[in-house]
């Protein structure tokens, strides 16, 4: 058993002009196939071989000690990059509604306060990282994460992630994070999805995961 690289929920080329076919490509089938690859090796052998990756990524205490650094880091790149490909729409931009635009103005004043908050997140990042809207258990919240750690493994809710590695922007953006940042703002942001994870933080369903290693299709959360 071990995990795949799910495809993505749309053409690669589909995001354009924002982030163009080129960088989709390298970025779905190298960098995340070889997160995958690494997160495979690590727990191969190890009674948590055949888990759901949120699993393992919720408790690292329960991974042998060895394998902790890299299960973290390879494990954590696989779940990222599967929601950032989550995060995303051909179709999104704009502002959300209903009940997370209402959760939304209350912890941040406004949206375009939330738009600035998870900007300077990103762009303040030191290095890779990533740059997340989150529900933490009370409310709303925008963190911000090196390498590839992740926010369920601090117990909270990731309602949209944006990944600032390089990889993700520099042959559209060179080295602008902040342009990167503006351009993904403006037209991607899917947030039927951010809703979805939104309803299910707030206890109305489950949240999003990962099928379990070669369990087959993901589920389809582009239905709402």
């Amino acid at each position: 058993m071990a995990y795949s690289v799910p495809p993505l929920p749309y053409a690669y080329d589909a995001l354009e002009p924002h982030i163009d076919k080129a960088t989709m490509e390298v970025h779905h089938d190298k960098h995340h196939q070889a997160y995958v690859d690494k997160a495979n090796a690590a727990l191969a052998g190890t009674p948590l071989a055949d888990a759901a990756i949120e699993d393992v990524l919720k408790d690292l205490g329960q991974v042998p000690e060895d394998k902790r650094g890299a299960v973290k880091n390879n494990g954590g790149g696989h779940f990222n990059h599967t929601l950032f490909w989550e995060s995303m729409s051909p179709d999104g931009g704009g502002e959300p509604g209903g009940a997370l635009a209402d959760a939304i103005g209350s912890a941040f004043g406004s949206f375009s306060g939330f738009q600035a908050k998870l900007k300077e997140a990103g762009v303040n990042q030191f290095g890779s990282g990533w740059s997340w809207l989150v529900h933490d258990g009370s409310g709303l919240a925008v963190v911000g994460t090196p390498n590839q750690d992740n926010p369920i493994s601090a117990g909270k809710t990731p309602l949209l992630g944006v990944d600032v590695w390089e990889h993700a922007y520099y042959l559209d953006h060179q080295n602008d994070r902040k342009g990167f940042l503006e351009a993904w703002f403006d037209a991607l942001p899917h947030w039927e999805f951010a809703g979805y994870q939104f309803a299910a933080a707030k206890g109305n369903g489950e949240p999003w995961r990962h099928p379990a290693p070669d369990a087959g299709e993901q589920r389809n959360t582009r239905a709402g």
